[in-house]
């Protein structure tokens, strides 16, 4: 068979030769395959991956790519990436994925993990934007080290917020709109309408990935966020002491009782080895976010150690991540790499599911 004699179809069949390491079947007939046009010795082939940058929907599109180079012809890959709940997109156009990481409790690293996370997915190539939705403790903007104030613009004559821009990532903040040391003293109904405003003044663009930073626990801005925003999936983190497993455990129903996919647990904090004697310290217990995920029965994403370096990056405004000096810049490389990963497992089973027939 000649390049010329390779139809649409005859490559779409051996596509059949790609599985899925996540799906237990082959990418066509998940679904995962959506064009495929054959012209002049060209095959343009549109795949239905759901999460930029994920390491194995690259390996999904490279192994795409050597079966088709297998038949002599050119290729040109794309993916179509839709958004992940189409009744609610109106309100983020553009956003493909909205990653929430959530805590029970304050104190165990929440925001730290949000901003390393946004940081280590555009690490990656993605477009990443960061909303700080921690309204009565606003410190993403320190932790990036911007204090810009947000420009406004008019757009079909309605007023829209552009988020300012640091190491690469588009950042929204209520804590760039009111004075350092102005405390925010608002009643839930406040903070709700606050937020809510937010949600569809930002003009955020194209964005791969928009990790949204909650306020500790289980109140009405958590609430808010769930019922106005397409959230793809949580990120929740702990520690490993007792008492923020327990807490981290009611965060998790909540968002099961909302429907809310998580991606996994986040154990922070999870060890300090000394620099001077090189001895590690158990300072907060251990296993306890692996053995919180095991028993709630969702994945666990790994371990963060206690690091000096992460509590200066944040003072200075350089996310540890970037740090290539720091031991746990690769921690949370590891982290942003299973986050992503588990994003495409979702929105593959998702596709899977809802194309009749798989394909």
């Amino acid at each position: 068979m000649t390049t010329t004699d390779i139809s649409d179809a005859d490559l779409r069949d051996r596509l059949r030769a790609v599985d899925d390491p996540a799906l237990d079947t082959d990418i066509v007939t998940a679904g995962l395959v959506n064009e495929i046009t054959v012209d002049d010795g060209t095959a343009a082939i549109e795949l239905a991956l759901g999460a930029p940058h994920a390491p194995d929907e690259s390996a999904i599109a490279e192994r795409v790519r050597e079966v088709a180079d297998e038949t002599g012809i050119d290729v040109e890959l794309s993916a179509n990436v839709p958004l992940f709940d189409s009744a609610e997109s109106s309100v983020l156009p553009g956003v493909k994925n909205v990653i929430a990481v959530a805590s029970g409790k304050g104190g165990v690293g929440k925001s730290t993990v949000a901003v390393n996370l946004a940081a280590g997915l555009a690490d990656r190539g993605a477009n990443v934007g960061l909303f700080d939705a921690d309204v009565y403790g606003p410190n993403v903007p320190q932790m990036l080290g911007t204090d810009t104030d947000p420009d406004v613009r008019t757009v079909d004559g309605e007023d829209r917020i552009e988020p300012p821009i640091a190491h690469g990532l588009k950042v929204m903040s209520v804590g760039l709109m009111i004075e350092d040391d102005d405390p925010v003293v608002w009643r839930g109904p406040v903070a709700q309408d606050t937020l809510t405003d937010l949600f569809g003044d930002v003009s955020w663009g194209t964005l791969d990935y928009l990790v949204v930073d909650l306020p500790p626990g289980t109140g009405d801005v958590q609430l808010t966020v769930l019922q106005h925003l397409p959230v793809t999936g949580a990120v929740v983190v702990t520690t490993p002491q007792s008492v923020a497993v327990g807490d981290t455990r009611r965060g998790i129903e909540m968002f099961g009782e909302y429907r809310t996919n998580v991606l996994g647990v986040v154990e922070n904090m999870s060890g300090f080895v000394c620099p001077s004697c090189g001895d590690a310290h158990e300072i907060f217990g251990e296993d306890g976010g692996r053995s919180l995920a095991d028993a709630v029965d969702v994945p666990y994403l790994g371990s963060l150690p206690l690091d000096p370096a992460v509590r200066v990056g944040a003072d200075d405004g350089e996310p540890v991540v970037r740090q290539s000096d720091a031991k746990t810049a690769e921690a949370f490389e590891d982290l942003a790499a299973r986050v992503a990963n588990k994003v495409g497992v979702l929105r593959r089973h998702h596709r899977q599911t809802t194309t009749v027939g798989g394909e």
